[in-house]
Order: C-alpha cells, then structure tokens, then sequence
C-alpha cells in the first residue's frame, strides 16, 4: 500500500523535525520513519474499519426501529436491504482487517457519536435513498453503494480530519493518499471473496522499503555537499534565507537524483514540486523546479549525473 509518493512525503516530514530539533542521530531519524509509515498503514485499516462500524451501526438502528413498531403495532416492515449489504458483511467478517485492528487496538469504540452521525449522513444521501428504493439486487450495486459512502461522506469529512489530528499529527497529510487505497481496496472485492480475502499489504514489495531508508540515510550523509550545490546555484541569495523547508526539499530531491540513477530525473523533479505546493510557500515550487533543474543540467555537463534509460517503466 505505501508508494514512493506517500515514502516521500513521509522523509520530507521526518528529516523537517530532524534537522529543527538540531539532532545527530541518523538511527533515531530511521526510526522514526519507519513508525511514521507504520501509521500510515494503521490509517489505511482504520479507514476500513469505519466502514464496518457503520455498517454495525445500521445493524443497530434496525433493531432499535424494529422493536419500536412492534411495541406500537404500527405494522411497519423495516427493509433490511442495507443491512444485508453483502459487501460490508464480507469486509466485517475479514480476518486479515480484524486481526491487524486487534493486534494494532484499533477501534472506533471511543467515537461511537461520530460513527452514528456519518450513518445519519448515509442515510440522509440520495444516493442511500436511490440504492434502497431500487428493485434490482446485484453485488456489484452492493459494492458501489459503499464506494459512494467513502467517496462522497468520508474522503472529505471535516469532522473525520479533527478527530484524526487529534489522534496523529501526521494522518491528514497521509489521508488523500490513503482514501485512493482504500477506494482501490473496495474495487478488489468480488462476489466470490472470502474472509480470506487479501487487503493491501504494507509494502508492495522490499524495494521501497529499501528506498525509504537509502535515501533518508543518502540525504543525512550527503547534506553538506547538497546544500554547496544549491549554494553554487543561487549565488544571488544567502543560502542561510532559504526557507527550511525548501532547503529539506532539496536536499532529498538531489539525494535521489545523484543516488538513485535508475529513477528518471523528470519524475524526482516533479514529485518535489508536487511536495514544496503541499508544504512550502506559495512560490517554493517554482524555486524548486528551477535550482534541481539547474543543478542537474549542470552536473550532466560535467559528466558527474548519468541516468539510466528512462523509456523503460519504473517502480517510482
């Protein structure tokens, strides 16, 4: 589940805390990359978590309507359609989520109202309305439904983003990236999948793991050099001015051009502009593509940058 984007996002939020609390431990700075990610994936099962409670939830209130009708005799059939979803019963009853949230005590016990609202808010939805009123009963209607309760009242819930704030700093950044596993996720199941059925795993192979931990540890070893070659780049401006974090975003931006010649120079470029709109000013990413664009060229030049064939695809 944990791409490159989201490695690097990750390294640009370590190494920013790293060098402002002035530290000189590159093994606690691993370390704290590694638990950092490892919450991203905790982000990754809880969000589908959530799914299930609200679906537990709506398991809930049936027999709370039931039991209300039957002590009034008012002679309403409940529709159990939703409830018998047949995707979120596949989803509750999978033993891989329910053994990651048992073993990582992940639960949404402690936000009970929270889960009642965003089923209210199901509830409420038109498309909740349309998939309870159809006469049609496919899996795949099944299915879609959920994917339209995740896309369209949690993906951008501002209720949701407080409360995991609250729990880990991070967990706002990592979430846009989190939601498209997620939705990913939902698309994988099938009528035929099991409890056995495989969620995303961690990592989607060692590569990456191997990458995030060569180029934190590239950017620390090689900080000086990096920062002389921006300082040779922007003669006009004191390097010491440079924001902190343009200066972080360069540093892992060069550590992954100069070290990693199998990944094209234009994807490293691009996805450290993508990073300096997320995190920097509002003309960082400008700055960014400018100075890593310059430096590259020149190091070409000189013959010190080689990059492998780009044409082929890459895993970055």
């Amino acid at each position: 589940m944990i791409n490159r984007e989201l490695i690097r996002i990750k390294l640009v939020q370590v190494l920013y805390s790293y060098l402002q609390k002035g530290s000189h431990n590159p093994d606690a700075c691993e370390k704290e990359l590694m638990l950092s990610l490892d919450k991203a994936y905790d982000l990754y099962n809880l969000l589908l978590m959530l799914m299930v409670e609200v679906g537990r939830m709506s398991v809930r209130m049936l027999e709370v309507r039931q039991a209300r009708s039957k002590k009034l005799k008012d002679g309403i059939e409940w529709s159990r359609k939703f409830v018998d979803n047949r995707f979120i019963i596949q989803l509750d009853s999978n033993r891989q989520l329910r053994d990651y949230c048992s073993e990582q005590a992940l639960s949404w016990a402690d936000h009970e109202t929270f889960v009642r609202n965003l089923y209210n808010k199901v509830e409420e939805s038109d498309f909740y309305k349309n998939y309870m009123e159809s006469e049609t009963r496919s899996y795949e209607e099944d299915r879609e439904i959920w994917r339209m309760i995740y896309r369209q009242l949690i993906c951008n819930n501002e209720e949701l983003a407080d409360l995991l704030e609250d729990t880990n700093v991070y967990w706002n950044d990592d979430k846009t990236i989190v939601d498209t596993f997620v939705l990913k996720t939902i698309n994988r199941f099938t009528e035929n999948s099991t409890s056995a059925q495989p969620l995303m795993p961690e990592y989607k192979s060692d590569a990456d793991l191997d990458f995030a931990k060569k180029l934190l540890s590239r950017a620390i070893m090689g900080q000086e050099h990096y920062n002389e070659l921006v300082s040779s780049t922007t003669r006009k401006w004191d390097f010491k001015r440079i924001a902190l974090m343009d200066r972080i975003i360069l540093q892992l931006g060069l550590a992954e051009i100069l070290t990693f010649p199998n990944i094209p120079l234009s994807v490293s470029i691009n996805e450290y502009v993508d990073i300096a709109k997320m995190y920097s000013t509002p003309k960082s990413d400008k700055y960014i593509n400018a100075t890593l664009d310059a430096i590259a060229k020149k190091l070409m030049e000189e013959g010190k940058l080689v990059k492998e064939d780009t044409n082929q695809t890459q895993n970055n």
